[in-house]
């Protein structure tokens, strides 16, 4: 939900033809990292309030060194590991629901046991967020939903649940700037501290968090193991909120513009169309968004259609992409 892969040619085209000398890239709100990725051959600073997605930032662009053997060792190693003795957090709390027993005991097992070689000293910190990425990506590629976690599917019957949970090890094998930085930290809170020559923005764009249709991916990649409630098995997700899911989404956005440091603003925002569902209409109008970036700059608007993600019945006519470049004046 909200992944741009598939504008990256869009995103591309407008930075390389309307922007001077690139350096160094901000990506504010980065997600799982697929635009950062695409600029991977700048100076990376790299952000999202997510903890899921800060472990999927440093994977792909941290610069700590890593290594690849002993990654394939440990990954060889879990998948080929039987679990199916041991009862943990995983399977007490989501056994039969997401995934089956089996794989949540597996899951559970990984995850305690790259905990505990990290606080040993026997993996760094990016080696530890590359197998977490690899354990995510592979419950993500397997997990009985429509795409996210806000439900899981109840028709179906527990044994017929994929048990095909394998860990890939992540390519690696490309040069990155040894300037990257990764963070996970408010947007708003962060922007002070960061020098660059362009800023990209893709904030959320309607009422609904990513905190809640990613809850179970958040909540491995931090295991602290949280109480879960409901049907859905959700944890308490209060302090995660966006400010940009609300209805005061403008004032936040004016007030990351304001402190940001950098010379082109790039901001990504969908129209969303005509929506049956008001919860996916946009928060923050055109006309705000002219507004607060006109106050930095010079604003073009540049635009694609574009079919959005959904999991639910909702119509989307006339969706479009837009990318708002901000010439920022010195």
């Amino acid at each position: 939900m909200g992944n741009k892969y598939k504008l990256l040619p869009f995103i591309r085209q407008v930075v390389d033809s309307e922007c001077e000398n690139i350096n160094s890239v901000f990506d504010v709100f980065s997600g799982t990292g697929s635009v950062a990725y695409d600029f991977r051959d700048k100076q990376l600073f790299v952000n999202d309030m997510m903890y899921s997605n800060y472990i999927a930032a440093v994977t792909w662009f941290s610069p700590e060194a890593i290594d690849l053997d002993k990654l394939n060792r440990y990954i060889t190693f879990y998948n080929s590991y039987d679990a199916s003795r041991e009862d943990n957090y995983m399977s007490q709390n989501f056994a039969d629901t997401y995934f089956s027993r089996l794989v949540c005991q597996k899951i559970g097992f990984i995850r305690d046991n790259i905990e505990s070689e990290w606080k040993e000293g026997k993996v760094n910190f990016r080696e530890r967020a590359a197998i977490i990425t690899s354990m995510i990506y592979a419950m993500d590629r397997i997990a009985n939903t429509y795409g996210h976690y806000d439900s899981f599917i109840r028709n179906c019957r527990f044994q017929e649940l994929s048990s095909d949970f394998i860990l890939r090890v992540p390519d690696l094998n490309y040069v990155l700037n040894q300037g990257n930085q990764c963070f996970n930290e408010d947007s708003n809170k962060l922007a002070p501290r960061i020098e660059c020559d362009l800023a990209y923005l893709d904030p959320p764009y309607n009422s609904r968090n990513y905190c809640d249709a990613y809850h179970l991916l958040e909540n491995v990649a931090l295991w602290k193991k949280p109480k879960v409630l409901g049907v859905a098995r959700k944890m308490d997700r209060s302090d995660m909120k966006s400010e940009y899911c609300k209805a005061t989404a403008n004032i936040a956005l004016e007030d990351l513009v304001n402190k940001l440091h950098c010379r082109y603003i790039l901001m990504s925002y969908n129209n969303n169309g005509r929506s049956l569902q008001m919860r996916s209409n946009a928060k923050i109008s055109d006309e705000e968004i002219l507004r607060i970036l006109g106050e930095k700059g010079d604003v073009r608007v540049f635009t694609t259609d574009y079919r959005p993600f959904s999991a639910g019945r909702g119509k989307n006519e006339h969706n479009q992409e837009r990318l708002f470049l901000c010439t920022v004046h010195r």
